[in-house]
């Protein structure tokens, strides 16, 4: 087999990767772990924020949207600050806040220490981590290897979700729904939800040694070769604090012009609408993160999996077929593929809206004995768990399709050194969207799903549904006026 055919082949997609610089595994190595203490905090948010914190539902919701806020905005202010000051600057930066943070929340149980102390912080850290690892895989990677690289980068961010689900089910499961831990040689109780955030925290730990100690700085990847430009820095006699914030103080000098600059780039509006669209359907995901752990505890019983039903079931789909539909639509275009697959992804909210009765078959038969074995459940099975798997199975194959590709999409159309910029602020149309998603998230729990009284929970999802539907349909009828030609691909 010639060099070309091995690279047009099936396996030959996969195996590009050969030979890629050490930077790019350690990405992929430190997302699974940024994601894992990520999701294992995200899992438990909302009831963290109720039963610790004594949020109500409304409260618990107006303070995630305030914080979803935060996040957004931070992100989008860093992304210029990244291009100036550098992947591995930003990464540690942001590993060290984010463990300091989840250290409060996971300690503190008063509202006044452990919100403007711990969870808003989080947003910083948070910040300072996803969109720098996008700008990374970019920076690492050849144009060859680019699609299969944010596929598998995609992959190593699900198998992180797909320990933590497990993880949370079962500390749920040996602590208790609203149990206690004691620490060692400490001697303090700390709850169920606060114990799952202190793994959050220590599974943070390992990314700050990898970066500081293998990750290089100046390292690029380019299709003429490697290039290893070692950034000389002038804070070389401050502390590591000291010198980040003192790096930050200067990048900022140039951060408005890098930013003002965006806004007098066609690409970039077209980019900007293309996002605000797309936001619909993500809203899915945010219900699966915030209303879904109270729907799943007040419908199916104190103790219900939701963390192996939601964040397992997605992750382990999305890490085997992800990297397949990535070599197998390689040559289509990002947008044509998000289009596809967010018209999968919202048509799979509408089976949580359908009565849980019709259900009650597949429930009855080989696929409800095949959750009740994996979910280790006794007895008949609730017809909702056979609704609830239905649904994660055809969301997962739509994410398949599209979310790798908002990855890509910035990254591909991007101007050179402006990546960073490009890719935080893929994130501003979610500003609003999620100010209203947490806020939202609280009200229809309290209206069709509240924890005592008649419910009608099917209506969250039918209005979640009928919202995402918004993205594809949108999509389509744009396409003309917001797609941008992708470098590489017609």
């Amino acid at each position: 087999m010639t060099n070309t055919e091995a690279d047009t082949s099936f396996i030959g997609k996969f195996t590009v990767l050969k030979g890629s610089i050490r930077e790019l595994w350690i990405i992929f190595g430190t997302k699974i772990m940024t994601i894992l203490a990520y999701s294992l905090v995200n899992s438990v948010l909302v009831l963290w924020l109720s039963s610790d914190l004594k949020f109500s539902d409304k409260n618990a919701g107006w303070v995630i949207g305030n914080w979803s806020i935060f996040l957004t905005a931070f992100t989008v202010m860093v992304g210029s600050l990244v291009d100036a000051v550098g992947i591995r600057k930003s990464l540690l930066a942001g590993f060290g806040l984010a463990a300091l943070a989840r250290l409060v929340m996971a300690f503190f149980a008063a509202q006044y220490i452990a919100v403007p102390f711990g969870l808003f912080p989080l947003a910083l850290g948070e910040a300072l981590q996803t969109p720098v690892m996008v700008a990374a895989v970019r920076r690492f990677t050849t144009t060859k290897q680019r699609s299969i690289a944010f596929s598998l980068y995609y992959s190593m961010m699900n198998v992180g979700f797909a320990i933590a689900g497990f993880v949370v089910d079962k500390v749920r499961g040996g602590l208790g729904e609203y149990g206690h831990f004691t620490v060692p040689y400490l001697g303090l109780q700390i709850s169920t939800y606060q114990s799952i955030i202190a793994l959050g925290m220590l599974c943070t730990l390992p990314n700050l040694v990898l970066t500081y100690f293998a990750m290089r700085d100046g390292v690029e990847a380019t299709d003429e070769g490697v290039k290893i430009t070692p950034q000389v820095s002038k804070y070389q006699d401050k502390s590591f604090i000291g010198a980040f914030l003192l790096s930050c103080r200067d990048a900022a000098k140039d951060w408005w012009k890098i930013f003002s600059s965006l806004w007098t780039q066609v690409t970039f509006y077209r980019f900007l609408a293309f996002f605000g669209f797309v936001v619909f359907v993500k809203l899915i995901l945010y219900h699966f993160y915030y209303t879904f752990p109270k729907f799943a505890i007040r419908e199916l019983g104190e103790g219900a999996p939701y963390g192996q039903l939601f964040g397992t079931l997605n992750a382990v789909i999305v890490v085997i077929l992800a990297p397949i539909v990535g070599a197998l639509t390689q040559k289509f275009t990002a947008y044509k593929t998000v289009v596809i697959g967010t018209a999968i992804t919202a048509l799979s909210v509408f089976l949580l809206a359908a009565p849980p009765a019709l259900f009650q078959t597949l429930a009855d038969g080989p696929f409800g004995g095949a959750i009740s074995w994996w979910l280790n459940l006794t007895g008949p099975l609730n017809p909702l768990y056979a609704a609830i798997v239905s649904c994660v199975i055809l969301y997962s194959v739509g994410e398949c399709f599209y979310s790798p590709r908002l990855y890509e999409y910035p990254a591909a159309i991007a101007p050179k050194g402006q990546e960073g910029s490009y890719l935080a602020l893929s994130m501003l149309p979610y500003f609003v969207a999620k100010f209203f998603a947490g806020p939202l998230s609280g009200y229809l729990l309290a209206i069709y799903c509240p924890a005592e009284g008649p419910r009608n929970s099917q209506t969250i999802w039918l209005i979640v549904g009928c919202m995402a539907l918004l993205t594809p349909l949108g999509l389509l009828a744009a396409r003309r006026y917001i797609q941008v030609k992708e470098a590489g691909r017609e």
